[in-house]
């Protein structure tokens, strides 16, 4: 997987009505939320919200997104990388690790070097630089991983 396969939805508004649709299937958030951020961030010029797929042919395999916040109680870390998720039959080829990659890429160069993320999960975002940070409350007041990605700037 190169970067080439990660479309950013902020360059292909064609593909909104689909990866709002994919999203909405993943996570059960109403699709009419996830179409309104991907509208947003074709005509907002700041970094947040964007939205990123990975496509095979004409399906979407893999996605994420940066918004403000992803349903937790601390708006000072920010903005969260939302939505990982990869299917099921491409998982174990290295596109999750690409996509976040390719999202701390984007925005450091907007200027943007610490990204954060809410899960689960334990042992698979420190494959990828990011450290936990601490537990934070999230919407169902239940406790749930803060990770943080910092990225150094590039120097010339």
């Amino acid at each position: 997987m190169n970067k080439n396969n990660i479309l950013t939805i902020g360059e292909h508004e064609e593909l909104i009505d689909k990866a709002a649709h994919w999203f909405h299937r993943k996570w059960n958030i109403p699709e009419s939320a996830y179409r309104e951020s991907m509208e947003e961030c074709l005509k907002n010029s700041s970094a947040v919200p964007q939205w990123y797929v990975v496509m095979d042919g004409e399906e979407i395999i893999a996605g994420c997104g940066v918004i403000e916040n992803d349903f937790h109680e601390r708006r000072d870390l920010a903005p969260n990388v939302c939505a990982v998720y990869v299917e099921e039959p491409y998982r174990r080829r290295g596109i999750a690790g690409d996509m976040l990659r390719f999202v701390c890429d984007e925005f450091a160069a907007k200027g943007i070097h610490s990204l954060y993320l809410v899960t689960d999960h334990t042992a698979f975002y420190e494959r990828y630089g990011w450290e936990f940070l601490c537990m934070v409350k999230d919407c169902s007041e239940g406790l749930t991983r803060m990770y943080i990605h910092r990225q150094s700037p590039i120097s010339s």
